[in-house]
């Protein structure tokens, strides 16, 4: 949106022409130190800047929810998704990951996840008309080290995984240079990560997809019983930052979580009986959508290999729902007819 367009001294916007922000929304993107920093502007000129740019995107007049829904084709961005790569799982989530808000992966281990997560990390770059955003991921490792050999295995398979898109189109993506991996052992240093390092990326437009893998690893290594006033206080801390980013920018957050098995039956997920995600109620609040993944045990299974399912727990726009997906060298496939719910 035009800088013009601003009601403001004409003395502020030649200071912000003059950093080189380009539109409203590029002001919006950085906090009031960063634009005094960059515009040599005072602290109430900021304020008035921020102020006036927030009113110029907001527009004025009340719009209810039918209306919106009525007018779903005029506001396209607003239902924008992530695709996850593969119709069938696109198909479940209506059409991939939401770009405002956290979604959680919960399961138990080998289900999946990071596979799930790596091939988001590859959908991402591609263009929009191809279900990505054209732009790169972030991914914050907290427990295990980044998995880059079965990443290049990935991209080497991207034009059989996605024989939707052209195949120029794939040989232009440098998918490899666009994941920002970033260490977070800690919970101080998830923190500084997601505020600080996080920001920046999606600021300048470098990244459009933050993966968290995995959200439960800091936390329980650190809070005991007797610290879980604190650890709250950091898990809502930690779960304001990501949702806030990922409005500021449209950028979906995708977060890994454990499961832990449920004290009381009324805690389990349906689908996983007697397991719960990690983290408990102050976590899932935090949440717009929870998937599951699960892993039949090979003693569970009758016949045949173990199959995997992904199941919808919760989420706005979704009712709850599965399908079973497989894992292959090309990445995560959904089994068509299996769609239920």
């Amino acid at each position: 949106m035009d800088l013009d367009r601003l009601d403001l001294h004409p003395r502020i916007i030649a200071a912000v022409k003059k950093a080189k922000l380009r539109s409203v929304k590029e002001v919006l993107h950085l906090s009031g130190p960063d634009l005094q920093r960059l515009t040599r502007l005072s602290s109430p000129d900021v304020r008035l800047l921020l102020r006036a740019a927030a009113s110029l995107l907001q527009g004025h007049g009340v719009c209810t929810a039918l209306h919106l829904l009525r007018q779903e084709g005029l506001f396209p961005e607003q239902h924008q998704r992530l695709s996850l790569g593969c119709p069938v799982l696109d198909a479940l989530l209506r059409g991939g990951l939401p770009l405002d808000g956290v979604t959680e992966l919960a399961g138990r281990s080998s289900a999946g996840k990071t596979q799930l997560a790596l091939q988001l990390c590859l959908a991402v770059q591609l263009p929009q008309r191809h279900g990505g955003l054209g732009a790169g991921a972030v991914y914050v490792c907290t427990e295990d080290a980044f998995p880059s050999r079965r990443l290049q295995q990935l991209i080497a398979q991207q034009q059989r995984l996605r024989a939707d898109v052209p195949a120029d189109v794939i040989s232009k993506i440098k998918f490899g240079h666009q994941i920002f991996i970033e260490h977070a052992a800690d919970v101080d240093t998830l923190l500084h990560c997601v505020s600080e390092k996080v920001s920046v990326l999606l600021a300048r437009g470098m990244a459009r997809l933050v993966v968290v893998d995995s959200v439960a690893a800091p936390f329980r290594c650190e809070f005991d019983g007797a610290a879980l006033a604190l650890r709250a206080q950091r898990l809502l801390a930690l779960g304001a930052e990501l949702r806030r980013l990922s409005c500021a920018f449209r950028s979906p957050v995708l977060c890994i979580n454990q499961v832990t098995e449920a004290m009381e039956e009324q805690d389990s997920v349906a689908g996983l009986p007697g397991m719960s995600p990690a983290l408990g109620i102050t976590w899932a609040n935090q949440l717009l959508v929870r998937l599951l993944a699960d892993r039949q045990r090979p003693e569970e299974a009758a016949l045949g290999p173990p199959g995997r399912t992904l199941r919808v727990v919760f989420a706005p726009h979704l009712p709850p729902s599965s399908c079973s997906y497989a894992i292959t060298a090309e990445g995560v496939r959904g089994t068509p007819g299996t769609l239920c719910g």
